[in-house]
């Protein structure tokens, strides 16, 4: 059964408070989230405001995961949050999610040209997800993720236009385009 994904409304809030304690995010900023520190977050609106929305990832009927769509006022680039159950990772269904993402994105809001997402440079399982759904790593940001033992790892950004979308292409650029 293909992935879909269902709009958050503040009628979600405890029921995505429970997913986001109960599951680690070792790759995010805050692998352990707290509950009342989601909670300020979550009913302050953060997951469904103009800039920003949240949906359930769902698949068979089961929610497996969670994915933030941000920066939706001001960019024609939004990024993505994801965030599948730990019951779900490792099953290689992350591609999935992430072509499913796409579609979504591409075929409800016409004026996006790209769709973006970062992780750590760590976090292979991801980076290759990105590589394998037609993304196509754009950036490299030395020391630019904090880690919750204070230190920081690279963080890595990737990226798929709408016309490599369509075509079923990845367009590559020349990354040394410049010497001194």
């Amino acid at each position: 059964m293909p992935i879909s994904f269902l709009p958050m409304t503040p009628a979600d809030t405890d029921d995505l408070i429970g997913f986001l304690a109960s599951n680690r995010f070792p790759f995010h900023v805050q692998s352990a989230p707290h509950t009342a520190s989601l909670r300020t977050k979550i009913e302050g609106g953060h997951f469904w405001n103009d800039d920003v929305q949240g949906y359930w990832v769902v698949r068979d009927g089961s929610r497996i995961g969670m994915v933030a769509l941000e920066d939706l006022l001001e960019d024609s680039s939004p990024l993505f949050d994801l965030r599948l159950d730990e019951t779900q990772r490792g099953k290689g269904i992350g591609v999935e999610v992430l072509r499913a993402l796409c579609d979504m994105v591409f075929e409800t809001m016409p004026a996006t040209l790209r769709f973006e997402g970062q992780t750590r440079e760590d976090n292979i399982a991801m980076r290759k997800t990105f590589l394998r759904a037609g993304f196509l790593k754009e950036a490299h940001y030395r020391l630019g993720w904090p880690t919750g033992d204070g230190g920081h790892l690279a963080s890595i950004a990737y990226s798929i236009l709408r016309q490599d979308w369509e075509n079923g292409t990845v367009t590559h650029f020349e990354w040394d385009d410049l010497t001194i």
